[in-house]
């Protein structure tokens, strides 16, 4: 397979295109410009309508943006994220709601049996844990298209972060991703991508 030499094949202009993807990166600083709830709720009306399995939607958004929610956050985040983490405009801890299913009679109204093929708590948190991931997905892509910068982190303590933030049971903490303007040292030289010829073939 032999990729495309100009973006003319996409949809989305070459400046779009750049925004998400090309000329994007991920920030370890940012500014101290603010991340408003309103941008958030702007993101999230834009990434909503990506897939998951049932339309089930389980990222749910744990926002920490007090001194005292990062207090509590920081013990559990590796030493390399910690100072990043403690500094960034806003942090949203990304979990996957494991009761999910509960929703699926408004979410999946056409199976209305949908929820009871979810009663299996193991089976149902794995599912969970797959669509929250493809959310995550969108949602960085979102965060881009807000003109704003993510770092997204799997380096701390998820167990300890879910004890911590989630003592229900019903949520699972999965990823971390600091959010904002990106800093005028946000990132080092980009590194390499592997090519289409590396990464797709056809049977």
């Amino acid at each position: 397979m032999t990729a495309p030499a100009t973006p003319d094949l996409l949809a989305l202009d070459r400046a779009a295109q750049d925004l998400l993807f090309r000329a994007a990166r991920t920030a370890d600083t940012f500014t101290a410009e603010p991340v408003t709830d309103a941008q958030v709720a702007a993101i999230h009306d834009l990434i909503r309508y990506g897939p998951t399995a049932y339309n089930g939607q389980p990222l749910r958004m744990l926002l920490l943006r007090s001194a005292a929610a990062r207090a509590r956050l920081l013990p559990y985040v590796s030493s390399s994220n910690r100072a990043k983490t403690a500094t960034a405009p806003l942090v949203a801890l990304l979990a996957a709601d494991v009761d999910f299913h509960q929703r699926l009679p408004e979410l999946y109204p056409h199976r209305p049996q949908a929820r009871d093929w979810l009663a299996d708590r193991v089976a149902r948190a794995e599912q969970a844990r797959f669509s929250a991931t493809l959310q995550i997905g969108y949602l960085l892509v979102g965060v881009r298209a807000a003109g704003l910068a993510a770092g997204p982190m799997a380096g701390f303590d998820a167990a300890g972060v879910t004890r911590e933030f989630f003592p229900d049971g019903r949520h699972e903490a999965l990823l971390l991703m600091n959010v904002g303007h990106p800093g005028p040292d946000a990132w080092s030289e980009r590194l390499p991508r592997l090519s289409t010829e590396e990464v797709v073939w056809s049977l």
